[in-house]
């Protein structure tokens, strides 16, 4: 077993050691003087081991703890925050966490989540897998990945294999008398290749994100998978500027959603930040596209039962035939926009984007996906930060594959993809069955009607 993993028992031990500090410096804050204050405090384990042409390149063992504290005095709030949690350095925590509040301006929506939105059911959502992997086994699994790669006639270099096991202990209290203990893992396998020709060197990767290792692609399948994307890419073309469709690959295409969810984020909305202002309620997306958020899917990469407010979390519709249903809120930007929160503080869980298209029927798997494109981009890779949550203007480096008549015709780079947000959305044509579930944004392939590509 790894020598910083935690036990099944050992996990229950801290996550009660934590609940019973936590409670401790709520006491101590309100014995302060403050009406109200709230804590959070995490152990999190891991470890780390890369590979690169058989020889190991780092192994990182990592175990961290965090303690942070947020007082309110009225409507005036102080935070202060230890990677320590010994006695002095939390007392210094508190007394650090008081001093800040004295000296802040008043904040009309300041102060915790409603008491009567908090969680009270706290069911086992599948999230706690320890990995009993030790260093030697971990550095023979990336070797094994690496190997697998590396044996495809065409690779000429290796960046290297990652193998991670990661396990995290936390509880949010606060002084509405809320206790919220989460336990979780995370484990990954990576593999990153080079292959190189004439015209020069291509790059590509793959991985696997799982809660428990049992669901790990295995290491032959994941070394195939990341030899066969960067071979794939050998002989890329530059296209010449024009206007087509485009398909989104799904581990791309979750990243439209991610930027949807940024614009109707209560922060950019208070700030008046964002191109889907004032948009709850309209049509922005085709009527047959539905977006749900489900936090207590069983494993799943986002789920929990509460969220970083102790506000509880339910299933609930984002985009409902293509409308704005709400906003995603925590309960400080809810105040400042005079709405409810929504169970958001600290992100979305689970965000599902129904698979489906305008023709209706079964919807399609990746190839369904390509012959429906017919002509057009695939996109597999995006580069640059070119996305304006303002305006909405969305301009990125990419690189993929041009399609013709529903097949892959050849690789391409060195372009650039432009349109408006507002019309992408709207211009959804499809979204493909292939989800890609290592996410919390849980999406297949998007087709989008017309884009903007520049090249030469």
């Amino acid at each position: 077993m790894s020598d910083v993993a935690i036990s099944q028992d050992t996990s229950q031990r801290e996550l009660d050691r934590l609940a019973e500090l936590a409670e401790d410096v709520i006491r101590r804050a309100r014995a302060a003087g403050a009406t109200q204050a709230e804590v959070s405090a995490s152990i999190d384990a891991g470890l780390n081991v890369n590979v690169r042409l058989g020889e190991v390149e780092t192994v990182e063992h990592t175990r961290d703890r965090g303690f942070g504290l947020t007082v309110y005095f009225g409507k005036r709030k102080g935070s202060a925050s230890t990677a320590d949690l010994n006695a002095d350095s939390i007392q210094a925590t508190l007394d650090q966490a008081c001093a800040i509040a004295q000296y802040t301006e008043e904040d009309a929506a300041a102060g915790l989540a409603d008491a009567a939105r908090m969680a009270t059911q706290f069911p086992d959502l599948d999230l706690w897998h320890p990995w009993a992997i030790d260093t030697p086994a971990a550095i023979a699994l990336g070797q094994e990945i690496e190997a697998a790669g590396r044996a495809h006639a065409g690779i000429t270099n290796s960046d290297g294999a990652s193998v991670q096991m990661g396990e995290s202990l936390s509880v949010y209290a606060n002084s509405h008398g809320f206790i919220g203990r989460e336990r979780g893992t995370r484990h990954s396998l990576s593999l990153a290749l080079i292959a190189g020709d004439e015209a020069g060197m291509q790059r590509d990767y793959w991985y696997d994100s799982v809660r428990s290792a049992n669901d790990f692609m295995s290491a032959r399948v994941l070394g195939d998978t990341a030899a066969e994307r960067t071979l794939a890419r050998v002989g890329a073309r530059r296209l010449s500027t024009r206007q087509s469709a485009v398909l989104f690959s799904p581990e791309i295409a979750r990243g439209l959603i991610g930027h949807l969810v940024g614009a109707v984020s209560g922060g950019a909305l208070y700030r008046r930040a964002s191109f889907l202002l004032d948009h709850a309620g309209k049509q922005v997306m085709p009527t047959w596209l539905n977006i749900v958020e489900r936090p207590h899917l069983l494993g799943g990469q986002g789920s929990g039962a509460f969220d970083a407010e102790g506000v509880a979390t339910r299933d609930s519709v984002l985009i409902e035939n293509g409308v704005l249903a709400r906003y995603v809120l925590s309960s400080y930007s809810a105040r400042k926009l005079g709405l409810a929160s929504t169970g958001n503080a600290g992100g979305i869980h689970n965000l599902v984007v129904e698979p489906g298209h305008a023709d209706g029927g079964a919807a399609d798997d990746f190839g369904g996906m390509l012959r429906r494109l017919g002509t057009g981009l695939l996109v597999t890779e995006v580069m640059g930060q070119g996305v304006n949550t303002i305006t909405g203007d969305y301009s990125r480096g990419a690189a993929g594959f041009w399609v013709e008549n529903g097949e892959i015709a050849y690789p391409v780079e060195e372009i650039t993809i432009a349109a408006n947000l507002r019309d992408m959305y709207n211009g959804i044509v499809a979204v493909g069955a292939d989800v890609d579930r290592r996410s919390h944004l849980l999406t297949g392939s998007i087709l989008i009607d017309r884009m903007t590509i520049a090249g030469e």
